[in-house]
């Protein structure tokens, strides 16, 4: 499977204050595995910014005024989110990595995939809000690229620990793009219950699947059976993955005991719909992550899945008891049952 990463070392010019989880230090994880991927072989293109119009798809005009204000200061936007004098293009070109993977994976024919490698994260941010490290949501603008490009349906699977609040309600009423996520719940942002399945045209296109803290590869492995179960039924042109390593055990953040080779499954898991559901078009958008190990370790998992080094069946499937996969998916079966065949 080819496989192109989208990064740059620009990542290393948005600074948080001493201290702040999403620190540089993430920017540099990222450009030792690119340059491992590079070493063997392996497409690393250098990302161009998103232009205005391509953000305004998802965020409000004054947003990215104010965001493009910042430049060349530091400000906290919140308790959580802060910029620094590079920011404002530190992130739009996060953006634009993302808007440029998914260029590549519908230009470049069948069974191509891309990796947007970015920092800062975007699913937090809002239409008209930063928050939660993110100040341009970059999987919700690919999503809407990607339908400007005339694809009639685009899905979201989001595995980070949080939920993925922006990207949801970019969505929330639009039966044109299918949202996925499991998270940690109760935890920031406090949304993601069962029972948020979308409103309008786009009811039941969100599927949130709310796990409590503690949750293990077993139940992550329940989880996205579930989760391809949708997606084969949604039968999307384009498969996008908010992939977040901060469901991992030892991240500082989460709560949950994912280890390092899980990631690889359930992005193999959701590769496996692609090649099913879409000529295997797949682009996966870095979220959050915090331990620099795990970091490392779930880039290279996924990047090895992507690229055809390893597949789903060589990798182990996670068994035992899954207490908590199984209510979440009794929270969520009443809501989206009527939907989908779960």
């Amino acid at each position: 499977m080819p496989l192109t990463v989208f990064t740059s070392d620009r990542w290393a010019d948005h600074l948080t204050p001493p201290g702040h989880p999403e620190r540089v230090e993430r920017a540099e994880v990222m450009q030792v595995v690119a340059s491992e991927f590079r070493r063997r072989g392996g497409a690393v293109v250098e990302p161009r910014a998103a232009t205005e119009d391509e953000l305004a798809r998802i965020h409000d005009r004054d947003h990215i005024a104010l965001i493009r204000e910042t430049a060349g200061r530091a400000v906290a936007l919140d308790p959580d989110t802060f910029t620094s004098p590079e920011t404002y293009d530190v992130a739009r070109l996060a953006a634009g990595a993302a808007v440029g993977a998914v260029d590549h994976v519908l230009d470049a024919g069948r069974g191509a995939r891309a990796l947007a490698m970015v920092r800062p994260p975007g699913h937090h941010a809002e239409r008209n809000r930063a928050m939660g490290f993110c100040f341009f949501n970059n999987v919700a603008i690919a999503a809407a690229h990607a339908r400007a490009r005339g694809l009639a349906r685009v899905a979201v699977v989001d595995y980070d620990v949080h939920h993925g609040n922006g990207t949801q309600r970019s969505f929330y009423q639009d039966p044109s793009v299918l949202f996925i996520s499991s998270h940690q719940f109760p935890f920031y942002p406090g949304t993601g219950a069962a029972d948020e399945i979308g409103s309008g045209k786009g009811a039941g296109f969100t599927a949130n699947f709310p796990l409590e803290a503690g949750s293990t590869d077993v139940d992550y492995e329940r989880i996205y059976a579930a989760a391809a179960a949708i997606l084969r039924q949604f039968h999307p042109q384009l498969i996008l993955i908010s992939a977040g390593f901060d469901a991992h055990a030892d991240d500082p953040l989460g709560g949950m005991r994912v280890t390092t080779p899980q990631f690889g499954r359930l992005t193999a898991v959701i590769a496996e719909e692609a090649d099913e559901c879409c000529d295997g078009r797949l682009v996966a958008v870095t979220e959050g992550g915090y331990d620099l190990a795990a970091l490392a370790g779930s880039l290279r998992a996924v990047i090895d899945v992507l690229d055809g080094t390893t597949s789903l069946r060589a990798l182990a499937v996670p068994t035992g008891a899954a207490p908590r996969a199984d209510a979440s998916l009794a929270a969520v079966r009443p809501h989206l049952s009527k939907f989908w065949q779960l």
